[in-house]
């Protein structure tokens, strides 16, 4: 009972039902699982030291025109001639001024090929200093791919030989596709396999994967499950909590209840999952007492209350018994059809000043170099707009920050700005109005994170099923970012 658990209102006999039918599959599933746990003990499950990855994730499909901004004189034009000859008045935000763009330039320390550079959204200062001070990169144009594609494979017919993710540019789906490579209804996914293999590394493993964005398939895996946290700390298992009526014999009673066995198949795992809430609860409010940040946070801002609370669970990473974690935590609203002009920019400046914020708290912590932040969302954007915002796309930017981060560069390929409407060349990675085709999966960019985490060569076929498609040079499985 992953969820309705913490939530009375749901407990009737359907879910108690509902909930220990999965308690029971999930049993009958532990020869795969634990054949997953042991086949760590090469990678994860060994490590004595800590590390935990943080996905930001953005509902809704970002942007990434305006996001990381084309910028030398060249590809700026471009970008300017395609992105205003839809916007009528030039609405400030659909098209960027490259004055604007000036202070928040990317300077990495190795040069783009072709004169290539790129400044980010003028809201996002504290992101470009973290880059152009060597803590953050920049992967262009990264997507969801079954196998490597050209444009001409794109549009062919041979989807046998050139299979397409399933349900592109479709919001629910493609948010999955990105967290467990499947669509809408999976119920594994690559962070949860992540700790799957790291799930006997930690004391208490019920705290490997902790989602403060509500119920995910990324941090659900075969053994790990998803443990959900409010901003507020731990969430409450309320009749443990309340007086029943503010009669305090009833809780006295309920507790002691939960402490005994049954030979009643779903009163038993009733009990257990309650216990475990109990007791998770204890042990995450206990931990989170004892950490007091000094890093300030934005007020006002969602993404950064999730943020600093993901901090302080890590500064109680010793209380929860962790040595690997995955955490999610998201912000919406990136559906901007309409209002790119007067929405995208407060969304981005929230992302910046968390994120900044999240860095800062992980040096005062003395964990910088073992925690990475990275960002995620349903795809990327159209190039050209459609009046006052843009439609579903691909391929994306997207960025990876820690203190372990090669920073001050940029992974991946540049791609070309333009509409990709014609046969030309130089449009082989778009596939009309601009939306990119990708040029890096997200199993790459997931690999690289897994194997920064401690998972092993051998084991990455397990946690990134469209991987073995993966591993030529022009498509590397590590692509360098540690």
């Amino acid at each position: 009972m992953r969820h309705s658990a913490d939530n009375p209102q749901h407990w009737n006999r359907r879910s108690i039902l509902k909930s220990s039918a999965v308690i029971a599959l999930q049993r009958l599933g532990m020869p795969m699982a634990s054949s997953l746990g042991l086949m760590a003990n090469a990678a994860a499950q060994s490590a004595n030291d800590y590390k935990a990855l943080v996905c930001v994730f953005l509902f809704g499909g970002n942007d990434y025109a305006n996001t990381v901004v084309t910028y030398d004189n060249d590809s700026y034009a471009k970008y300017y001639a395609i992105r205003a000859a839809g916007s009528g008045a030039n609405t400030p935000g659909v098209v960027l001024s490259k004055e604007a763009l000036a202070a928040t330039e990317l300077k990495p320390t190795q040069a783009l090929a072709g004169g290539r550079k790129y400044a980010l959204h003028p809201t996002m200062t504290g992101l470009a200093q973290l880059f152009n001070s060597g803590k953050a990169a920049v992967q262009l144009n990264v997507g969801p791919l079954v196998v490597p594609l050209t444009r001409a494979q794109y549009f062919g017919n041979d989807r046998q030989k050139y299979p397409l993710p399933p349900k592109l540019f479709s919001h629910n789906d493609q948010q999955s596709v990105w967290q467990s490579s499947s669509p809408e209804g999976s119920t594994i996914g690559w962070g949860g396999r992540f700790g799957d293999m790291a799930f006997t590394n930690n004391s208490n493993s019920l705290f490997t994967c902790i989602s403060l964005s509500g119920n995910n398939v990324l941090l659900s895996g075969e053994s790990a499950l998803q443990y959900q946290c409010s901003t507020s700390g731990a969430i409450a298992v309320r009749p443990s909590n309340n007086n029943f009526f503010y009669q305090p014999q009833l809780r006295a009673a309920f507790t002691q209840m939960l402490q005994k066995s049954s030979t009643h198949l779903l009163e038993n795992e009733y009990n257990t999952v309650m216990k475990r809430g109990i007791s998770a609860q204890s042990i995450v409010s206990q931990g989170l007492s004892s950490v007091a940040l000094k890093t300030t946070f934005p007020t006002g801002n969602k993404l950064a209350d999730q943020l600093k609370t993901v901090a302080q669970l890590i500064g109680a990473r010793n209380t929860l018994g962790t040595k690997r974690q995955v955490f999610m935590v998201s912000l919406g609203g990136f559906d901007l059809h309409d209002y790119l002009d007067t929405r995208h920019a407060p969304l981005l400046q929230k992302v910046d000043e968390a994120m900044t914020a999240f860095y800062k708290a992980t040096v005062e912590l003395g964990v910088a170099n073992q925690v990475t932040s990275f960002t995620a969302s349903d795809f990327g954007r159209t190039l050209t707009s459609n009046g006052d915002g843009s439609d579903h796309g691909w391929g994306s930017h997207h960025f990876v920050v820690g203190g372990a981060v090669k920073g001050a560069a940029f992974y991946g390929t540049p791609p070309p700005v333009s509409v990709g409407d014609t046969s030309a060349p130089e449009d082989q990675w778009h596939v009309g109005q601009g939306r990119l085709l990708p040029t890096t999966s997200v199993d790459q960019y997931a690999a690289t994170l897994a194997k920064w985490f401690g998972v092993s060569p051998t084991e990455l076929p397990l946690v990134l099923p469209n991987l073995k498609n993966f591993g030529t040079p022009a498509y590397p499985v590590d692509l360098g970012y540690f």
